[in-house]
């Protein structure tokens, strides 16, 4: 990876409302660490740092850092992280990591595919990039910005595991080489979308449920169980009747 240079400035701003004053002006606050030297608060101009991930490939940056009225005239850092804001995506803070020269270290860096794959083309498979980011090791002149794999050649049904990428001079791929990379999956059964599409919702059948309980409700009372309100009063209106009716035929007799 090729260093870039980036002029920074020492801070003494750490409250809240002065960083946002800061930011205001055009800087981002940052903070170095390494072990060489105690961490230090530094800020850098956003513009030239905003000019710097626009021609990068990916946010791992390796910077000759030249900080302002400080005893080395370059230390030489890695982007570690980058806070940026949640709506407009502006960057809100920036650590770097500061590394030697002949120095190993370990980074992740992001991986990428090019190609269409075969079983994607030809098949109608579909490609599954599973694994974005992978762990390497190496010296910092040798760090890979990202990693492109080539998927042109995989068939539905085939992968790319970690062991199978060939990683750039001077640079060790991390992690178990079993891990799957990528993959061309086989394309969904047209019977397997027409069941899902006829297959009743949740909500279908709760109502359903619902309608045969309303159902219920009108059933008979069982046996020796107390008639609700409204079936009292019919019952006792019922009674009334059958009592008048007697007595009617009697007086017609007379």
């Amino acid at each position: 990876m090729k260093s870039v240079a980036l002029k920074a400035y020492p801070r003494s701003q750490v409250q809240r409302a002065e960083v946002k004053k800061l930011r205001a002006a055009g800087r981002v606050p940052a903070t170095i660490y390494g072990r060489q030297a105690a961490p230090q608060n530094l800020e850098v101009n956003s513009k030239e740092f905003a000019e710097l991930l626009n021609h990068a490939a990916s946010e791992n940056l390796l910077v000759d850092l030249s900080v302002d009225n400080d005893a080395r005239s370059k230390r030489l850092a890695l982007v570690q992280e980058i806070q940026h804001h949640p709506l407009d995506g502006k960057v809100l803070h920036v650590d770097f990591h500061e590394v030697a020269e002949n120095e190993k270290v370990t980074v992740s860096v992001p991986v990428e595919t090019a190609g269409e794959p075969a079983g994607v083309k030809t098949g109608g498979g579909v490609l599954e990039h599973i694994l974005h980011k992978l762990k390497v090791r190496a010296l910092p002149k040798d760090l890979p910005e990202q990693i492109i794999i080539d998927v042109t050649a995989l068939e539905i049904g085939k992968s790319i595991h970690l062991g199978d990428i060939v990683a750039p001079a001077g640079v060790e791929i991390m992690g178990d080489k079993h891990i799957t990379v990528a993959a061309v999956s086989a394309p969904r059964a047209e019977e397997e979308v027409v069941a899902t599409e006829s297959a009743p919702a949740a909500g279908d059948v709760e109502m359903t449920k619902e309608k045969k309980e309303e159902g219920a409700e009108g059933a008979a009372p069982a046996k020796g169980a107390a008639p609700a309100k409204g079936d009292a009063k019919a019952a006792a209106a019922g009674d009334k009747k059958a009592e008048a009716k007697p007595e009617a035929k009697a007086e017609k007799k007379k």
